[in-house]
């Protein structure tokens, strides 16, 4: 074990997942989360077409590796025509992803709000778009936190994939870090526990919320 090496790799490999991994992270998942939310609701509408669109999304995403995924929005996209840098290209894939499978979270979130609250909003003179966005999303929101957070702490995991498209970020100085000393198995799990601490730091917080929501549950 080389320690020298090892203290001296640690504040690199940080400052890559701090300046690449979370805002790649941070960016996908946001974009994720609209598309997933436009994806929901778009299987709940009972409009046909726009229904089996959205189902055939979820199933493609779903059914994919998401390393496939990454490689045709990198390497197949540019033979038609359309070239995109890494980063953008992470952040589509990534995005793209995360749509697929956070819109069946929240699209089971919606459905799990009882019935009478649509109810309600329309006895009190609501449109159903407003008894969406007023009641049902409110409480589909604090149903879906656990299995959205978890979806992110998985994607945190997940951006390693970008560096084989040479997105700089936490894997991707490892691997250079572990080129130049030829240190590779050091090097690897010197990023994993990395990787560990960063997903220590982000379960942590999402108990505090999701504490901090169960305040608002009656039970």
């Amino acid at each position: 074990m080389d320690w020298e090496l090892f203290w001296a790799s640690l504040w690199p490999i940080v400052r890559g997942g701090l300046l690449g991994t979370i805002p790649l992270s941070i960016a996908s998942f946001a974009i994720g989360l609209a598309i997933a939310l436009l994806v929901a609701l778009a299987r709940i509408s009972g409009i046909r077409v726009l229904s089996a669109l959205a189902r055939f999304y979820v199933s493609v995403i779903r059914g994919t590796p998401l390393l496939v995924q990454l490689f045709v929005i990198f390497y197949w996209l540019p033979s038609l025509g359309l070239l995109i840098d890494p980063w953008p290209s992470a952040v589509i894939a990534f995005s793209l992803n995360v749509g697929g499978y956070a819109a069946e979270v929240i699209r089971a979130a919606i459905l799990s709000v009882p019935k009478g609250q649509w109810e309600a909003g329309h006895t009190i003179g609501m449109s159903r778009t407003t008894t969406l966005r007023r009641i049902i999303l409110p409480q589909a929101a604090r149903v879906s936190v656990p299995p959205l957070s978890n979806t992110f702490i998985s994607l945190v995991k997940d951006t390693s994939l970008a560096s084989l498209i040479l997105v700089t970020e936490l894997f991707r100085e490892a691997q250079k870090i572990a080129a130049f000393s030829q240190e590779f198995v050091m090097i690897y799990m010197e990023a994993a526990l990395v990787y560990w601490v960063f997903s220590l730091v982000l379960s942590t917080a999402q108990a505090r919320i999701e504490k901090r929501l169960d305040r608002y549950v009656a039970h």
